[in-house]
């Protein structure tokens, strides 16, 4: 699964990742990569039901073996988006 989690998309960005099969989603709660500390060593796991404007658990585990799950959003806006990201992007 490829993914981008990032604190906000553009549309038209967001509307490109979809058409190319990646997954976007967005910090939610005044998270970020900064208040998370995150350093990019972490190993991602996404988990949960993917439905349009859903919520999805990243779970992140650091280096050091600690793990840590945080609430995202996936930033699929529509049914459409989901059957775009589902089929694996458009050709």
């Amino acid at each position: 699964m490829e993914v981008i989690v990032a604190e906000g998309f553009e549309r038209i960005h967001r509307t490109n990742l979809v058409g190319m099969g990646v997954l976007p989603l967005q910090f939610i709660n005044g998270q970020n990569r900064h208040t998370l500390k995150l350093d990019g060593t972490e190993i991602y796991v996404v988990q949960g039901e993917i439905s349009a404007r859903c919520t999805l658990d990243l779970i992140i585990e650091r280096k050091n073996g600690d793990v840590e799950s945080v609430p995202v959003l996936c930033r699929l806006d529509s049914d459409s988006d989901v059957r775009t990201y589902k089929a694996g992007g458009r050709a």
